[in-house]
């Protein structure tokens, strides 16, 4: 597996979902690489929970990354990523190349002609949905043709939702037929807080009043500035109301210009701080413009916290409104407070929200059944890839006039 971030080096959620899957995998009795950016502190190789990791430190100079163009450094980086991934081929034998967005397409592909190995590509979200359809500058353009390079030349793509699959299919001409959509996973016990440390986070966060929390990279897209514009409604009628903003990003400090009271940014909390700012919290909000699945909803559910979500992307596809959970219009704040304000009047409803969500993360969201899933995705990849071997050995025989492609 390909990633740009792999614990301890956590920048979204994409790390987290590689780190879950690599071990399930393992768990499953599987032998997974995992080739990823080095972390400071971390060791450039080892053997964690089960997982090779190989971790590859960035080559002198530094890039300097302005207006969101990291073009200078994923193409250094791409270097560096795929001499440390040839340096692991040495050692092992591989059956499929797992490559997760575009910031590793370069090193996929490599590995695929090298190795002769089938590539899957993981789109977790593309170019195009982080801004609403415009692609404002020339790397968001470059950004953009990566991501439909690396869906042409997988021969499997995975996505996490039907919403990304409609994406694909639509931005870059994926067939369905070779697009596949596997849901992201939670580990559910993972998010359970501990009592005391609930008791601390309401001590700490709430105050008199209800909590509400969001947790995330703090980017335009995330719709925070409609979840701070929905404040003082719901503070006319829960005065006491507090709110945490959990999470860094560019956006941080346009975000904080437009705090009324009572709002407060916590930055980054990792760990055991999140899983119990989650539990003490009366309603999770899910503000989003562009959200591919969610997986943050799912995280919130598996702590027992009642969540509200705005209507787009995945979100729909995981949350049933008045069932397990409740949506609002994206970008409406008064949809936003009419949404959470019913979950706040309500403890009953609260409650019966929670417990509904909780029991679907645990049922249709596990890692196990998400990580056999993708394991059956490399197994049509293995076959495709096979099918096209033989039809290319005809081809060259005489027998079929074809081209080579690496998709099917």
């Amino acid at each position: 597996m390909l990633s740009w971030e792999y614990p301890p080096l956590l920048v979204g959620g994409l790390g987290r979902h590689v780190h879950a899957l690599a071990t399930t995998l393992v768990a499953a009795g599987h032998e997974v690489t995992v080739v990823t950016r080095h972390a400071p502190g971390a060791l450039l190789e080892e053997y964690a929970e089960g997982v090779r990791v190989i971790r590859a430190p960035d080559d002198p100079p530094a890039f300097t990354v302005e207006n969101g163009d990291m073009l200078g450094w994923a193409l250094a980086f791409n270097h560096t990523l795929t001499r440390a991934a040839l340096r692991a081929a040495r050692t092992g034998r591989y059956d499929v190349v797992h490559a997760h967005d575009w910031l590793v397409a370069h090193t996929a592909v490599t590995l695929r002609d090298h190795l002769d190995i089938p590539l899957v590509a993981t789109i977790h979200a593309t170019e195009s949905g982080r801004h609403q359809g415009w692609l404002p500058a020339p790397h968001n353009r470059t950004i953009d043709d990566i991501e439909r390079w690396l869906s042409t030349e997988a021969i499997r793509v995975i996505v996490c939702s039907a919403y990304m699959k409609r994406e694909v299919t639509r931005l870059f001409g994926v067939h369905p037929a070779r697009t596949d959509v596997v849901f992201n996973g939670v580990d559910a016990l993972r998010w359970r807080a501990r009592p005391r440390a609930v008791e601390a986070a309401r001590a700490r966060f709430a105050g008199d009043g209800p909590l509400i929390s969001f947790a995330g990279r703090l980017v335009y897209e995330k719709g925070v500035q409609h979840l701070l514009a929905a404040v003082p409604i719901l503070r006319e009628r829960h005065p006491d109301l507090r709110v945490v903003i959990a999470g860094d990003g560019p956006y941080r400090s346009e975000l904080e210009a437009l705090a009324t009271p009572g709002v407060t940014f916590a930055g980054f909390l990792g760990g055991h701080e999140l899983t119990a700012l989650m539990g003490a919290s009366d309603c999770y909000v899910v503000p989003s413009i562009y959200e591919p699945f969610g997986m943050v909803a799912l995280e919130a559910a598996a702590a027992g916290t009642p969540v509200a979500v705005a209507e787009t992307g995945g979100l729909t596809e995981i949350v049933e409104h008045g069932v397990t959970g409740v949506k609002f219009t994206p970008g409406d704040p008064a949809a936003c407070a009419a949404a959470t304000g019913a979950v706040l009047a309500d403890r009953d409803y609260a409650r019966s929200l929670a417990l509904r969500a909780r029991q679907r993360v645990r049922e249709d969201f596990n890692w196990p059944a998400i990580a056999a899933r993708t394991v059956a995705v490399y197994g049509q990849a293995r076959a495709c890839d096979a099918g096209q071997v033989s039809r290319e050995a005809e081809s060259l025989l005489g027998h079929v006039p074809t081209t080579r492609h690496a998709t099917v």
